[in-house]
């Protein structure tokens, strides 16, 4: 009988680690000297003990070593020479600066990020569109500091907040920052100067931040958000609206934005009234970009919803309820490692012709991560296999003088 071509010599975690350069690790390990009096536990092995757990789900670092102990036979093609103890796991995840792992998630996203483009969409100011938001985790100790009023029973429970920029042509995150959740969103619109001149970039209206409107403007960087129900500003001019627009456009028109020290400084700017009929609700949009048309505008802005089911998505896959540390360097570095694991399924995902939801491919990758799948075969044709073996069997007892046995493989 002939092999299958769905089994591998390799576990699947293997396949998947095989995306990260260890080169490129060891340089980024160098600049940082995060290998500096390891003797060990290096930072490609950190790396690859992350994503183990972020790919099994575990809860705790015990949890961890012993799943390692469990598959002690299989971890040389992880390049594992060891079982890490735990009060090294725990002394790394505390020691080694979590901007090794943020470098480590961006090397590997520039390499495959050319690969990940959805060549669906045809639209020149789509494929230059950024989508930015945020999104909080709530954490069990007031290591950072969390939003809101103090409970008047127990005590307030600490929050990160991770600041996210994604492109909307490949939806895997772009540029992350990691601040304590009571920090203002608005505070990130700084790191949003490296894009690249005539991007296009959309955010809520947290993100108000009329200074950095302007410099965008200067920039030729165009942006679109929604206008704060208490800015104050004034209407210089009415466009026209085409006969042949959307019924929801109600108003097109130029305004100037007073921000600063007694409301002395200017920023010119266009405001787009919009009423969602379906949702029977209206909104402001506001633009520095006066060359798109109005319903594009809106569209625009309407795709900032892709952020959210990304959100989404990294959250009821790679679930970060429980940490492995109590400081801020060990939560980031496991959140790092859940990002760098959605991004290395979505390689996959980008890779197969077959169309796959992400939940179902990371189920299936999790329940078989330690085991000898080749994952492109399998994720191409599950049943091929199957059907392989059953076409094998027909062919040995087509002559057969028992029926009966015939039979027990059909």
């Amino acid at each position: 009988m002939s092999k299958s071509t769905n089994f591998s010599g390799q576990p699947i975690l293997n396949q998947l680690i095989m995306f990260l350069d260890k080169g490129k690790i060891r340089k980024i390990a160098m600049e940082n000297q995060s290998d500096r009096y390891v003797k060990k536990f290096s930072t490609y092995n950190h790396v690859v003990v992350m994503l183990f757990l972020a790919f099994e789900g575990y809860h705790s670092i015990r949890e961890v070593v012993l799943g390692l102990l469990s598959n002690a036979h299989k971890l040389s093609h992880l390049g594992l020479s060891y079982v890490v103890r735990r009060s090294t796991f725990s002394e790394a995840n505390q020691r080694r600066s979590s901007k090794v792992f943020g470098d480590i998630y961006t090397s590997v996203y520039r390499k495959y990020a050319s690969s990940l483009a959805d060549s669906r969409l045809n639209d020149s100011d789509m494929k230059r569109l950024y989508i930015m938001d945020s999104t909080t985790m709530s954490l069990f100790k007031d290591i950072l500091k969390g939003v809101g009023r103090n409970p008047k029973e127990g005590k307030k429970k600490g929050g990160i907040k991770a600041h996210t920029i994604i492109k909307a042509d490949e939806n895997v995150p772009y540029l992350i920052r990691y601040s304590e959740a009571v920090r203002h969103d608005h505070t990130f619109l700084k790191e949003v100067h490296h894009l690249p001149k005539g991007s296009i970039i959309t955010f809520d209206k947290g993100y108000v931040d009329y200074a950095q409107y302007e410099k965008f403007t200067q920039c030729s960087i165009w942006y679109v958000t929604r206008l704060k129900d208490n800015a104050i500003y004034e209407a210089r001019s009415e466009y026209d609206i085409p006969d042949y627009a959307d019924s929801g456009i109600l108003k097109d028109e130029e305004i100037v934005l007073y921000y600063g020290q007694n409301k002395q400084q200017e920023h010119r700017a266009r405001r787009i009234a919009y009423w969602d009929s379906e949702n029977r609700r209206l909104f402001e949009f506001i633009s520095n970009n006066f060359e798109l048309t109005a319903e594009k505008i809106a569209l625009i802005y309407k795709r900032r919803w892709q952020i959210e089911l990304l959100f989404k998505q990294l959250k009821q896959n790679f679930p970060l309820k429980y940490f492995l540390g109590d400081n801020e360097n060990a939560i980031e570095i496991q959140i790092w490692a859940a990002m760098l694991a959605n991004l290395l399924i979505t390689i996959i995902r980008s890779r197969i012709s077959r169309k796959w939801a992400f939940s179902n491919m990371v189920s299936i990758i999790r329940q078989q991560l330690m085991s000898y799948i080749n994952i492109f075969s399998f994720l191409e044709d599950p049943e091929g296999s199957w059907r392989k073996i059953i076409s094998e069997n027909k062919v040995e007892y087509q002559n057969s003088l028992f029926p009966e046995m015939r039979r027990a493989y059909f």
